[in-house]
């Protein structure tokens, strides 16, 4: 940048490495090289917001567009700014490293433009939906353009236009607003500091949108790879947003490969199938949709197996999808995690989540086809409330996925490891003593999970 340039321009370029501020630097030039041949010779004036559409049309909504341009426009650069010239070189500078290195403090005022307008300083719940509405949308949109989907194929999975509000709405209910339902930048900065998937998706919008490709931080990466599931058959439940939601509430991530291993539509209504499928198959995400529409599930952290006792850890959760997407984990009252059984005459036979016998926070009957949902007022195990739209529901779908390692990938990733890394202590002892750890040199690199 130039001597003239201003400070905190500046201050903000040094967020970069050396070898990517050639390429944050030239975003401005090159989209004003976007403009048709009719604009040439008014390249010193800033950036329009036909600029923006131009650039950002095919991966965020009109809307989303104005919003990104509210939010550059709300930048005080330092310097003096011409009125009616449009975004200039430094607010675009300064907008680039606050969206992709910035802090929850510096990323506040910018979303706060975005959601009421470049001169606001409080907004609302309501706007701040309408808001998250844009923004999920158009990171739906940016995965779908930039072939990054994992595998997974849109157009034959849930709805997702009712999947961007649900998840919108989601994430807007962890603001802590004012009595009179206002967000101030405090708020907002609370907000984004909790929810770190918000600064994913503005950096994958803005770094992709506007075509800035950093070496040192590749696009966020919003979802798991899909490593079977057949398409040519297959209408799931399951969306891309529900798959935003889940995939970080789980142990591997969004690292995990996810599978499908049971479907009603694909499948039949056969529980003996639902368990020959489900059993030993690692850990699951289990999908119910009731004849009413309500749409619910369960994340079990451990293989089911077929067995009269309470199975899993704390690590599994029950969690709602419609009509309102929210996850409920373990409260700690008790270990009733994963229940399955078949053919017992004294014990229940099917398959259940939290609660107790008679009474889970999810069940579904062996007599395929009726499962309840009891929680008066919350499952004691996960908290969650009644998830069907009745208590006791007659199920219309069903959908399990495999979300990690089978057990025997797991066995076998236990035998590779070195003694270091299965005790540390016995590496910390040999180097207090100075021995040389041979092995540390021998290991073979860890394969790619996207490869």
């Amino acid at each position: 940048m130039g001597n003239g340039d201003s400070v905190v321009a500046q201050k903000r370029l040094a967020r970069f490495r050396p070898d990517e501020r050639p390429a944050v630097e030239g975003t401005f030039d090159r989209l004003h090289g976007a403009r048709s041949s009719a604009s040439a010779g008014k390249t010193s004036k800033g950036l329009s917001l036909d600029m923006l559409k131009m650039t950002m049309g095919k991966m965020a909504s009109e809307s989303m567009v104005t919003r990104v341009f509210q939010g550059l426009h709300s930048i005080d650069p330092g310097v003096p700014l011409t009125p009616g010239d449009g975004v200039s070189r430094e607010q675009l500078l300064i907008f680039l490293a606050d969206i992709l290195r910035g802090t929850a403090e510096e990323r506040a005022p910018l979303v706060l433009a975005m959601a009421e307008g470049a001169k606001a300083t409080v907004t609302t719940t309501e706007q701040i939906r309408g808001f998250m509405e844009d923004l999920v949308s158009a990171a739906v949109q940016t995965l779908a353009h930039r072939g990054h989907l994992r595998a997974w194929q849109p157009e034959r999975m849930g709805d997702g236009a009712q999947g961007v509000k649900l998840l919108a709405e989601q994430l807007t209910s962890e603001l802590k607003p004012s009595d009179q339902n206002t967000c101030d930048i405090p708020c907002l900065e609370d907000w984004l500091f909790r929810i770190p998937m918000m600064a994913m998706f503005l950096e994958l919008l803005i770094g992709e949108g506007l075509g800035v490709v950093l070496p040192s931080r590749p696009p966020p990466t919003l979802l798991p790879p899909c490593q079977f599931a057949p398409w040519s058959d297959l209408r799931c439940v399951l969306s891309l947003p529900l798959l935003m939601f889940l995939s970080p509430l789980l142990p591997e991530g969004h690292s995990a490969p996810w599978r499908m291993l049971f479907s009603t539509n694909m499948h039949g209504e056969s529980f003996t199938r639902l368990l020959g499928s489900c059993k030993s198959r690692g850990p699951t995400v289990l999908l119910v949709k009731d004849t009413k529409g309500h749409i619910f599930g369960g994340f079990a952290s451990q293989s089911w197996e077929v067995k009269p006792q309470f199975q899993g850890d704390s690590r599994c959760f029950l969690f709602s999808v419609f009509p309102y997407m929210r996850v409920f984990t373990c409260t700690g009252y008790n270990d009733h995690y994963m229940y399955l059984n078949q053919g017992q005459q004294t014990m229940p036979n099917g398959l259940g989540m939290g609660g107790q016998h008679g009474y889970f926070g999810l069940w579904l009957d062996y007599d395929f086809g009726h499962g309840h949902s009891r929680a008066r007022p919350r499952c004691t195990t996960y908290g969650s409330p009644q998830l069907s739209a009745d208590e006791d529901f007659k199920l219309d779908t069903l959908e399990v996925w495999g979300v990690g390692k089978l057990p025997e990938e797991q066995e076998g990733d236990e035998k590779k490891k070195s003694i270091l890394d299965v005790d540390p202590e016995v590496q910390a002892m040999m180097e207090m003593t100075g021995k040389t750890l041979h092995s540390q040199g021998l290991r073979e690199p860890e394969e790619d999970e996207d490869q």
